[in-house]
């Protein structure tokens, strides 16, 4: 069985008020992404100046976008931002929607060789005449910070992980934080992507939890989500998941961002239906987006310190 080894760094920085709190009558305690993320990332400060003062190593995170799309530019401002709060190297490079693969490849080439840098990130999606597979498998792993190329994902489902990609791990930091047990649970992931529902399932399962994946294509979805201990779902479809496709007490997971036809920003779950039902249950926005970010920093610190261990 594979021993989570940030496990006791967790315990360490969140309070154990949180671990005993119980969910008051009929009310859904809500899983607040947004703080979480701001304790991890004080931990992040302090680790990172560590690293600096004893090495004089500053953890070096590459960001590649290539076309402009308004999202994609967003996200990657955001985590230019994060890393400079928190004492990391930012470098960006928006590169013409009309750039050929070749020269996407020859650019990460040139990452793997930095010194500097010991994460890259290639924004996705790519122009639809790029290969996505041949860009991350590109890559080293040592710098894949995503969790996306394959060796990495076959470390995680040999329960070896190495980096772990961002949005599963922080699902996983989320009920940790909240003291919630994933040792015997039955979780159901809803969604079946390499980015996050194959990936977070392969968590449950190294941490002892019985595992279905279903999808949106499953038969008698309700029947399956209705015996998720712990539901994670992640298949963009706005408010898909009502309450009665919910057991009582289940904590609720949503990975979901979509914009409805009032063009708020809502889950994959009806938050106000299943609220009541959920013992815990993660907002949209403010649930698991902000841990994403958050553990690409920790991936990149990671990375950032087996290079200084190697030098």
């Amino acid at each position: 069985m594979w021993i989570n080894p940030l496990k006791s760094i967790i315990l360490m920085l969140f309070p154990t008020s949180h671990l005993s709190k119980k969910r008051e009558l009929n009310m859904s305690k809500i899983m607040d992404g947004k703080k979480v993320s701001k304790d991890i990332k004080k931990w992040i400060i302090q680790r990172t100046k560590e690293l600096k003062d004893s090495t004089g190593v500053v953890p070096g995170l590459a960001s590649i976008l290539v076309g402009n799309d308004p999202a994609s530019e967003i996200y990657v401002r955001n985590k230019r931002r994060a890393c400079e709060r928190c004492g990391m190297l930012s470098e960006e490079y928006n590169l013409p929607e009309e750039t050929s693969e070749e020269e996407l490849l020859s650019l990460i080439e040139r990452l793997n060789l930095n010194e500097k840098i010991h994460g890259i990130l290639v924004q996705l999606p790519l122009p639809i005449h790029m290969n996505p597979e041949k860009v991350i498998r590109k890559v080293s792993p040592d710098k894949d910070v995503d969790g996306f190329h394959p060796e990495n994902t076959g470390k995680l489902f040999q329960e070896n992980p190495s980096a772990i990609s961002c949005t599963p791990y922080g699902i996983e930091k989320l009920l940790d934080y909240y003291g919630i047990e994933i040792f015997g649970k039955h979780v159901v992931v809803v969604g079946k992507s390499n980015i996050v529902g194959k990936p977070a399932a392969a968590l449950m399962l190294n941490r002892d939890a019985t595992v279905t994946i279903a999808h949106i294509e499953t038969e008698n979805l309700q029947a399956i989500t209705t015996m998720a201990d712990i539901l994670i779902v992640a298949i963009g479809d706005p408010q898909f998941i009502k309450k009665e496709m919910i057991k009582e007490g289940a904590v609720v997971v949503d990975v979901g961002i979509n914009r409805s036809e009032s063009g708020k920003i809502v889950g994959d779950i009806d938050f106000e239906d299943v609220k009541g039902k959920a013992s815990y249950i993660t907002p949209v926005p403010g649930g698991v987006g902000p841990m994403t970010i958050t553990m690409l920093l920790w991936n990149t610190l990671e990375a950032a310190e087996t290079f200084a261990l190697g030098k």
